[in-house]
């Protein structure tokens, strides 16, 4: 499987040995918008959720958040809080799983260096001026959605051998946001997880059911509620 990546030099090949060991390649910046602009529409919705099962260094991820953050620009630049609010809900929609550790330190770098950048453009400041506290949210938040894990085992690969846990990440009553853990493998194979809801009309479907829940909790404060 081919992996998306972006860097300076647009680099779609790291080393021959990660070809032969991982089959990575990545894919080109003109690919990546082609593709994304068959879903244009889901990529403009602040909190649709994607997930990248190979993400590389991110180059589908970057996109996609760049593309977010252009609404969230245009509509909420003029309140601070509500640009805040509505970046940590576009950044908690992007999911990601790498199996190399470098792949997933850049990828969750390079998503907040585009916050950080789009934060001072859009409210005129420095980047040492941006709350520290509200970064620290931003690199929480990519911490839990962007994972070293096998997407095929489904299972982290950091030496522990545990099953890929995602947080869902919901903006609920203003300034507050509703976290729910799901096993990765109960979201991608109801058999693997879940419960039947029959419904009055007859019929019926599994459901994902979390592992944990968190109370409602500031979206400066979801470090805290860990």
């Amino acid at each position: 499987m081919a992996k998306s990546s972006q860097d300076s030099s647009n680099k779609q090949i790291v080393s021959k040995r990660r070809i032969a060991d991982h089959g990575e390649v990545f894919t080109a910046p003109r690919e990546v918008n082609a593709m994304l602009d068959l879903v244009k529409q889901e990529t403009q919705r602040i909190d649709s959720r994607f997930l990248e099962p190979a993400c590389g260094k991110g180059a589908f991820l970057t996109e996609i958040l760049r593309r977010k953050l252009e609404i969230v620009n245009s509509r909420y630049r003029k309140s601070q809080i509500e640009y805040e609010r509505y970046m940590a809900l576009a950044v908690s929609s992007i999911y990601g799983i790498d199996i190399l550790p470098d792949n997933v330190a850049d990828c969750r770098s390079l998503l907040l260096g585009i916050c950080i950048d789009n934060y001072a453009s859009a409210c005129k400041l420095k980047c040492e001026c941006i709350p520290t506290d509200f970064i620290e949210t931003l690199r929480f938040i990519l911490g839990k959605n962007i994972v070293l894990g096998d997407a095929l085992t489904l299972k982290r690969v950091d030496g522990s051998n545990a099953p890929i846990v995602f947080s869902e990440w919901s903006l609920v009553m203003g300034d507050m946001f509703k976290r729910r853990d799901f096993y990765f493998s109960s979201l991608v194979d109801s058999e693997m997880g879940g419960e039947y809801f029959r419904s009055d009309m007859g019929g019926g479907t599994w459901m994902p059911v979390p592992v944990r829940e968190f109370p409602l909790t500031h979206y400066k404060r979801l470090k805290d509620a860990e």
